[in-house]
């Protein structure tokens, strides 16, 4: 429960209700070395709940995405946790990829079992090793040379004895068979010469047709012989090849005998065997260079030709004592990079390529555990989310290349055959992204149905606190850290209730507070300390702001320079002094912003200056808005609202939204309407509904350090300070040096809950309760602004009767 704030007279705060201050008598050691490691991040319980369920729930679709701002430790956390349950399961299969004989451009997938993959590896490279001079030998031996020769032999005394025949009959019958360069041809012969032309053709007609008639018989017959000549050589051809794998079998059985007797419990490999067999007695030729007429051509060959072939390509090589479910971490996950790739290289003014270029993806090596990504990285990578949703709703992996969506230059590519996927995907992003995919991609929730939510802060009390001092001690001894004293525990506390912006919580940013303990640990040993102290810590917190602080400075020095102007003493009628954070990355501090309105008769418009030039954001606008709200519904209820009001925020010149400075423009308002002037040694924050009840804002610190700089730079008068929604009081951490100003009566915050309240601080009137009869007391705030707007009507009903009365009277006239 949280106790009210301590106040004093108007509203004002006592110095204990700006700070929170760590009671260090409940720590009991004397410098966190005692303490116990933390296994886990403190106040992350029901996400570590959801991220248990969600690695041990088996359903499709069940992944997870982890959300929740930056440096809350997610991706720290979500690693050890699934290394965690990693090392409890079972390590996967193993996949590889082998030479698909029937089909060479689409490389077969294997699944072997764990610890397999290599084995088979290194027993196919052997087996190769023993093809290579096995084959050189018995192909070199005498034995094979004298069979093969006789094959020839056969080959060519059947050619020889059938032109003998022929040549017996040509002789015989006074033909010559004469080879020219165009083959074989026929010409008559006598006395062992053949005859010239012009003899022939001086022969008698009958001995020239008996000589035309023997030549065409012959030619015939030469036809024949000619024509069986392929038929031989097919013959000769084939038995060569028998002969070939013959001598190839008797070579290599015994190795492939034993590969198969040590795979014998495999029976993907039995079978990829004998492929391996069958293939390599159908294409002996193709390995001893006896002929080229056995392989499968090609520019693929180019690369598949050979003993390669016959090679093994393990796509996640697991080396021994990797016996547990992966865990993969993608840091760059392009869609190459998660699904693989087929890699190329150039051979013959072409791009090829081989199942041995078949590349695993991120989703291989995670292939039966759990692969780790960042969501904003996803989807900064083209077709990488596409790919992702592809593989996860498909439950298989399908290398798959970006020129097949955005074209280029033609290659000869593979499809290797799919790796079915078992996986479970984290995805860690930020709270707006996942719902911003949800409501862009509904796929999102069917394939991430489990969200682990982490939490910010959490609540500042004794148990925390003291969890939060056990992860302190974690922090040092896993980052070789000097350790804290309870001192520096209790400012580390502190400024942990600070980066939360609530004196009732601690941050849970764990990168803020590990980088903070780095710098206390290095200004300590700068110092020679032992522990890391109060003084430690906070002189860190000091060179942290340093370091960023010109902006603020250069800011600064504008008021002080009157360059921007800011009023910090004396009263202004229709003037306040509003406050602003102004964050830019790392830089984040308070700026006062001089706000002010004027007012005349109108027809009840409120104009906000910001939103006519675009420099007003929705929620100013609305802010705005519900100033017309608020008017219409306190004042001048019989009458109509004839207002013409202008609001701006002066010497702004970048885009103002928000609505923490509607409370502020209001008072500028009400300043006008009531010609009351408003102190300019207060600055206003808050927000404001049509009630006129003062709602909280954040940066409630910022804003008040804002403004109290500038004071102290001009001088503190005792009479500066802030007004602050009282429902923000719970989250006041300010700096120790406003803290003491406040103690020392020189500076003052004030909280209020409703617009009257400030109107009183500010103008030091009553702002005025309506009566019974209707009326607000006289002399005050409220009694002015609603005379000031009934005058208004008055006179617009004036205008509107002479107007009237002047149309009637041109009327008359014309008549």
């Amino acid at each position: 429960m949280i106790s009210p704030p301590s106040t004093g007279t108007a509203g004002k705060l006592a110095p204990d209700a700006l700070y929170r201050r760590c009671v260090l008598g409940q720590f009991s050691f004397k410098t966190t070395e005692e303490l116990a490691d933390v296994p886990r991040l403190v106040g992350q319980d029901r996400a570590f709940s959801s991220i248990d369920f969600g690695t041990r729930i088996r359903r499709h679709g069940y992944n997870l995405f982890v959300i929740g701002t930056p440096r809350l430790g997610r991706h720290t956390s979500v690693s050890q946790l699934l290394e965690e349950r990693a090392r409890a399961e079972k390590p996967p299969g193993e996949w590889v990829y082998v030479h698909n004989f029937a089909v060479p451009d689409c490389p077969q997938a294997l699944e072997l079992p764990y610890g397999r993959a290599l084995a088979f590896r290194d027993a196919m490279e052997e087996l190769i090793d023993d093809l290579r001079s096995a084959l050189a030998a018995v192909f070199e031996s005498e034995d094979y040379q004298n069979r093969r020769n006789a094959i020839d032999e056969a080959f060519h005394q059947h050619q020889e004895e059938g032109f003998a025949v022929l040549k017996e009959k040509a002789d015989a019958a006074g033909v010559a068979i004469l080879k020219t360069p165009m083959g074989f041809a026929l010409a008559p012969m006598k006395d062992g010469s053949v005859i010239p032309p012009e003899t022939f053709n001086a022969l008698p007609e009958e001995e020239r047709e008996g000589y035309k008639e023997k030549i065409q018989t012959l030619q015939a017959e030469l036809e024949a012989i000619l024509k069986s000549i392929p038929n031989w050589d097919k013959e000769r051809r084939s038995s060569l090849r028998d002969l070939n794998r013959e001598i190839a079998m008797q070579a290599v059985g015994q190795s492939i005998a034993e590969m198969v007797a040590r795979f014998s419990d495999l029976p993907v490999v039995l079978d990829h065997l004998e492929r391996v067999k069958q293939d390599l007695s159908e294409n002996v030729d193709m390995f001893v260079g006896g002929s080229d007429d056995g392989g499968q051509g090609g520019l693929m060959e180019l690369f598949n030709g050979g003993f390669d072939r016959y090679l093994v390509n393990v796509l996640v090589p697991r080396e021994d004592g990797d016996a547990s479910a992966p865990v993969v971490t993608l840091d760059n996950p392009t869609m190459l990079n998660l699904v693989g790739r087929v890699e190329h290289v150039p051979q013959q003014g072409a791009l090829i390529t081989n199942f041995l270029l078949v590349k695993a993806g991120a989703l291989h090596r995670a292939n039966g555990g759990y692969l780790v990504l960042d969501a904003r990285q996803v989807l900064g990578q083209p077709l990488a989310w596409d790919a992702l949703k592809r593989a996860l709703k498909a439950r298989r992996i399908a290398i798959e290349s970006p020129a097949d969506y955005f074209g280029g230059i033609s290659t000869i590519s593979l499809r290797p055959e799919p790796v079915p996927l078992e996986v479970k995907v984290v995805m860690i992003g930020e709270r707006w992204l996942y719902h911003l995919l949800c409501a862009i991609d509904p796929e999102t929730r069917e394939l991430f149905k489990v969200v682990a939510d982490f939490e910010d802060d959490i609540d500042r009390d004794d148990a925390a606190t003291g969890d939060f001092a056990c992860f302190l001690a974690t922090a040092c001894r896993q980052n070789a850290l000097l350790h804290l004293d309870p001192g520096g525990v209790g400012r580390v506390v502190e400024h942990a209730s600070r980066l939360a912006e609530d004196a009732h919580k601690l941050t849970l940013e764990v990168g803020a507070i590990s980088d903070l303990l780095s710098e206390a640990d290095f200004w300590a040993r700068e110092d020679g300390a032992s522990v890391i102290t109060a003084t430690a810590v906070q002189r860190a917190i000091d060179e942290q702001e340093h370091r960023v602080g010109r902006l603020r400075e250069r800011m600064q020095e504008y008021i002080l320079r009157d360059i921007a102007r800011i009023e910090t003493t004396g009263s202004q009628t229709g003037q306040i002094n509003g406050l602003s954070v102004i964050m830019l990355g790392a830089i984040r501090f308070g700026r006062p912003s001089r706000i002010t309105a004027r007012v005349r008769m109108g027809t009840g418009k409120l104009v906000d200056i910001e939103r006519e030039v675009e420099l007003g954001g929705p929620l100013h606008s609305k802010g705005v808005m519900i100033l017309s709200g608020y008017l219409s519904g306190r004042y001048a209820l019989e009458d109509p609202m004839s207002l013409a009001a202008t609001l701006v925020f002066e010497q702004s010149y970048g885009g103002v939204d928000g609505d923490s400075a509607s409370a502020a423009e209001l008072f500028t308002l009400l300043s006008s309407l009531s010609e009351t002037p408003l102190r300019q040694d207060l600055a206003v924050t808050g927000s404001v509904d049509q009630r006129g009840q003062i709602q909280a804002i954040g940066g409630a610190n910022d804003k008040i350090e804002g403004f109290f700089d500038i004071c102290k730079a001009r001088g503190l008068t005792g009479q500066q300070g802030v007004i602050i929604p009282r429902s923000n009081v719970q989250h006041l951490m300010l700096r120790a040096d406003v803290v003491e100003a406040c103690e020392a009566g020189q500076f003052a915050v004030y909280a209020i809950e409703t617009i009257d309240e400030g109107m009183a601080l500010l103008t030091g009137l009553p702002a005025g309760e309506r009566g019974a009869d209707g009326t607000f007391p006289q002399d005050s705030v409220n009694r002015r602004v609603e005379d000031r707007l009934k005058g208004f009507a008055d006179k617009r009903r004036t205008f509107a009767k002479a107007g009237s009365a002047g149309e009637d009277s041109g009327k008359a006239d014309n008549d």
